[in-house]
């Protein structure tokens, strides 16, 4: 079986030449690949691959759902033309759910994934009802009811889960079910819960700010309006879960790299091209300000960076990992057909083919138009796009996956100080992969989760947030339980108080670093640069500011041997202290550039006033900063 494409259009789109009969084509592949793994009653899809801890039964009904949420959209936007889904999973619905047959999914009462995958299928029952629900036989019909109906009144914890419940009810609702008010309620009030403003929400009570703010709580709300439009808390809701999605997407935008890749931070990144949903519910639903043009281009241009990078396999399956196959992101949850929640990135095909968002010619990113600068205040993230290389970059100075004060390992996709489009962080917890960390006498690496934001804001062209943290070693628990994106718990060692600020502009990071503490730990200081593969054109560098602060005069580059999402070795360089760190200020200059951009030895220079704490920081461009502006962080 092999990927047939049509021809690129770059008069319809520009910058990847994809149209809508590329997604179709994509889709269809993906769809007849999974299929040939599938039983020959259809109901379980046993790809080839690792299980999750759930067990086959547990991901075989993970590969059915989420390949049919993608045969979902591609009916809905297509009934004429897509028969032959309609009919396969017309099959795997009756034969999943027959309680007389020995391979029929466990229900949402008796396993939690279930749960999750009980969702798409309601959904896509729901986008779908007239060319599928409504013509299967009705004995099919009653069983499929049964089972949605066993996630009455349980218990889905406190997080983006909510809206598995929610929907899963609601299509019951139309369909003659019973169903719980109570429940539906609860869930919103949870969801209303997690609101943190701007557009964004926490997936939960921690600082877990990811690609889940997207792909769940902005585009099950568009969904759920979709299947319940009669229903009054829809109406109610529907100006108030549309400005979230709009100003959601207004940020989003921000975060897309000219490599079409979104920011690679937070759990779930096998997901990958799921990213692209919220543009595509930004379109369905109309509660958008971006061009429609924008919106296809940061979609298709992840579509088509996944699909340039090796995502999709020889046997046309989505493997685990970002570019290729990767097993060190699996999580605990991860199975073989966990990666088809990137079905979500392709709701656009239920779009038909006249809609604007297909008709209309792609826009360009706003990288892509002139260098970008944002702060996003709920995330603690400055936002620095430059047009010569395409990179996107955040500073990140608020969210870890933890509350203030805690004292766990860093979580390596959320409490780095930066992330981009175009480097994968170092997977492991201890790193000086965008870091300040001090280092022990037998090598150990601090951690900075549990931090304090102290704002950020912008002047003269010039973006600066901060952050302070107590820097303490972690010696871990070897029952801290499943990966779900904190940092792992275990025996915490303090050590000195840190600031650290990061003043921006461009490719070119300021970082200044206030130690407090430092004699009692007799650690030397590392602050570490970019992760990049050895063999990437995206070059990282580290130097010294010199006349400011105390002596940084210690430097090198840290390599990881072996495979990782990206490449084959990654390097991290970094400067520091030689010998032990002294209480006082250090200054380095933190330089992440792609093919076009800022010089590696682009440097900040240190001008001294006439009085003690007077001076300025000057870019390489001429722009500057007066000390001043950051006693603004003091305390």
């Amino acid at each position: 079986m092999a990927l047939v494409l049509p021809p690129l259009d770059f008069a319809l789109s520009p910058f990847t030449g994809l149209t809508r009969d590329h997604w179709c084509s994509y889709a269809d592949y993906l769809l007849r690949s999974a299929h040939r793994f599938g039983t020959d009653d259809h109901a379980n899809i046993h790809l080839p691959g690792a299980n999750s801890r759930y067990g086959p039964r547990s991901d075989s009904l993970e590969a059915f759902a989420r390949t049919f949420l993608l045969a979902s959209f591609r009916i809905a936007g297509d009934p004429a033309n897509t028969g032959w889904i309609a009919e396969w999973y017309a099959e795997g619905l009756d034969a999943g759910t027959n309680p007389a047959n020995p391979n029929r999914w466990p229900t949402p009462g008796e396993l939690g994934q279930a749960k999750v995958e009980a969702a798409s299928l309601a959904v896509g029952l729901a986008l779908t009802r007239d060319v599928l629900w409504e013509k299967l036989p009705g004995r099919v019909q009653e069983q499929l009811i049964a089972w949605f109906e066993t996630v009455i009144g349980e218990d889905y914890p406190p997080i983006n889960w909510v809206w598995f419940q929610i929907v899963v009810e609601t299509f019951l609702a139309s369909v003659g079910g019973r169903y719980s008010d109570e429940d539906i309620d609860a869930g919103l009030a949870i969801h209303d819960s997690l609101y943190r403003g701007g557009g964004w929400f926490a997936d939960g009570p921690e600082r877990a700010y990811d690609h889940y703010v997207g792909w769940a709580f902005q585009v099950y709300p568009q969904l759920w309006a979709l299947m319940a439009p009669s229903d009054p808390r829809v109406s109610a809701r529907k100006k108030l879960d549309g400005d979230r999605l709009a100003d959601f997407l207004d940020d989003a935008s921000y975060l897309v790299g000219s490599n079409g890749a979104p920011l690679i931070q937070g759990r779930s990144l096998i997901y990958r091209f799921a990213a692209a949903a919220p543009f595509w519910a930004g379109e369905l639903s109309g509660h958008t300000r971006l061009q429609p043009g924008v919106a296809r281009r940061a979609a298709s241009g992840m579509l088509d960076y996944f699909a340039r990078h090796g995502s999709i396999t020889e046997d046309g399956l989505l493997s685990i990992g970002w570019h290729g196959e990767f097993a060190g992101m699996k999580q605990a949850y991860s199975g073989a057909g966990s990666p088809y929640w990137g079905a979500k990135g392709m709701l656009g095909l239920a779009l038909p083919a006249d809609h604007p968002a297909w008709t209309a010619v792609e826009a360009p990113l706003p990288v892509e138009v002139a260098d970008t600068q944002r702060l996003i205040a709920v995330p603690g993230w400055q936002v620095d796009g430059t047009v010569s290389d395409g990179v996107v970059r955040i500073r990140n100075h608020s969210t870890d996956h933890a509350v203030v004060g805690a004292l766990v390992a860093d979580s390596p996709l959320y409490a780095r100080i930066g992330y981009s489009t175009h480097t994968f962080p170092d997977l492991s917890a201890e790193s000086v992969d965008n870091a300040v960390t001090f280092v022990d006498s037998s090598g150990r690496l601090t951690h900075r989760t549990g931090f304090e934001y102290l704002g950020s804001f912008s002047v003269g062209g010039v973006q600066m947030g901060a952050s302070r943290f107590t820097a303490h070693w972690i010696t871990p628990d070897p029952d801290a339980g499943p990966d779900h994106g904190s940092g792992v718990a275990g025996s915490a060692t303090p050590g000195p108080s840190v600031t650290v600020v990061s003043v921006t502009r461009g490719a070119v990071e300021l970082r200044l670093v206030r130690v407090r503490g430092a004699a009692s730990s007799g650690a030397s200081l590392r602050i570490g640069g970019w992760p990049v593969d050895a063999a990437s054109s995206v070059v990282s560098s580290v130097r010294a500011v010199p006349g400011f602060g105390l002596a940084l005069d210690a430097s090198g580059t840290f390599v990881r041997s072996g495979a990782h999402p990206m490449g084959s070795e990654l390097t991290i360089p970094w400067v520091g202290t030689a010998g032990t760190a002294h209480d006082g200020d250090y200054a380095a200059v933190v330089i992440l550039a792609g093919d076009g951009g800022a010089s590696p030895e682009a440097g900040v220079t240190f001008v001294a006033g006439e009085g003690q704490g007077e001076g300025r920081f000057v870019f390489p461009d001429g722009a500057s900063v007066d000390l001043e502006r950051l006693a603004h962080f003091d305390a």
